[in-house]
């Protein structure tokens, strides 16, 4: 039986969502010029061809099914601007899944800022419902932007991606940040390392709502007392309009490194490669890495974080939703974490 290339194969194969093969595949704006290019290029090589029999189907639910236009969904942001929230990577990816989601379950998508200049959120929720939209996702906030969301939800179901704004307390989906690290620590301890260093700046503990650091610390407990060492919080990074600074000062850093001697490092590369390069070390010559937010290339071992993910089930929770016409705050709060996904590579060499 020949086996037809399906778009889970060609992610597999990119070390990317399934998602994101899709997008690309059909040239959505969202993703860069360079990642539609590579992934076209590799669906072609692979053979991948849409499965005629599939299309039929769906083309035959489409005509056979009554057509209704579907009420909007919308996404909710407020950062310093109104597109700010697209400059990080992972909110870019929450919001390409959710408007993947969206359009395959026949919902448009449309953006709503909270910073625009005299907007009450009395106002945001009479013009949301003087559209028809009903379905909210609640995209993260920056946590200076964490204040109460005083809409009137009575008219409204809601999910929530990432921790903020904290109220009111919505059903949410995130990241598994916890089970990241934690799953990074593991990673180290069975390639031979034990003395495990983890940096980064405050500002990204608190966007996860402290779960780096406390997954760190419970990953901890399984190493030998003499081997822990302290978390390298570097402070700064506070948003300067969208921009948020993530060098890691060199002189904090050099004097960790040469206190604790860590054999490996868990982080961000570009929070730490200047400060490697300033003392001369070479990843995985000197010292080994873990890269927690990885676009797997094969260079860098780490973690995957799914965003994509993470926004298609913020879409098929909030449907739900609005299926059982289930609108207003919920009465039992739910998260739904999405675990990552681990990566070998180059920087993590096997120790004998």
């Amino acid at each position: 039986m020949i086996h037809r290339i399906t778009l889970a194969d060609i992610a597999k194969k990119a070390g990317v969502h399934r998602t994101t093969v899709s997008l690309a595949l059909r040239n959505h704006p969202s993703l860069p010029a360079a990642t539609r290019d590579r992934l076209q290029a590799l669906a072609r090589e692979m053979g991948y061809h849409p499965d005629p029999a599939l299309q039929a189907l769906l083309a035959y639910r489409r005509g056979a099914r009554p057509q209704r236009e579907l009420p909007p969904l919308a996404y909710l942001t407020h950062w310093d601007t109104r597109w700010g929230w697209r400059q990080p990577q992972a909110q870019a990816r929450f919001y390409a899944g959710v408007e993947a989601m969206a359009g395959e379950l026949g919902y448009n998508l449309e953006h709503f800022w909270l910073g625009e200049p005299n907007l009450s959120h009395e106002r945001m929720s009479d013009i949301l419902f003087a559209r028809g939209i009903t379905g909210l996702i609640v995209g993260p906030h920056v946590p200076e932007h964490d204040v109460p969301l005083r809409l009137d939800w009575s008219k409204f179901s809601a999910v929530r991606i990432d921790y903020y704004p904290h109220e009111p307390e919505l059903h949410t989906v995130t990241n598994d940040h916890r089970a990241i690290i934690r799953m990074a620590v593991q990673q180290a301890v069975a390639a031979g390392y034990r003395r495990i260093g983890f940096v980064m700046p405050t500002w990204l503990d608190r966007f996860g709502d402290l779960a780096w650091s406390a997954g760190f610390l419970a990953e901890q407990q399984v190493l030998r007392r003499r081997d822990r060492i302290p978390i390298l919080e570097f402070p700064g990074g506070e948003p300067d309009g969208e921009r948020r600074e993530t060098m890691m000062p060199p002189r904090p850093f050099t004097s960790w490194m040469r206190r604790y001697r860590p054999e490996v490092l868990i982080g961000k590369v570009q929070f730490v490669q200047p400060c490697l390069d300033a003392m001369g070390l070479t990843v995985p010559r000197d010292i080994a890495f873990i890269e927690i937010f990885l676009d797997p290339d094969g260079r860098l071992a780490g973690v995957r974080n799914n965003c994509e993910r993470v926004g298609e089930l913020a879409v098929e929770i909030l449907v739900g939703q609005l299926q059982r016409h289930a609108n207003g705050i919920p009465s039992y709060p739910t998260t739904t974490l999405v675990e990552g996904t681990w990566f070998d590579g180059a920087s993590l060499p096997r120790r004998a």
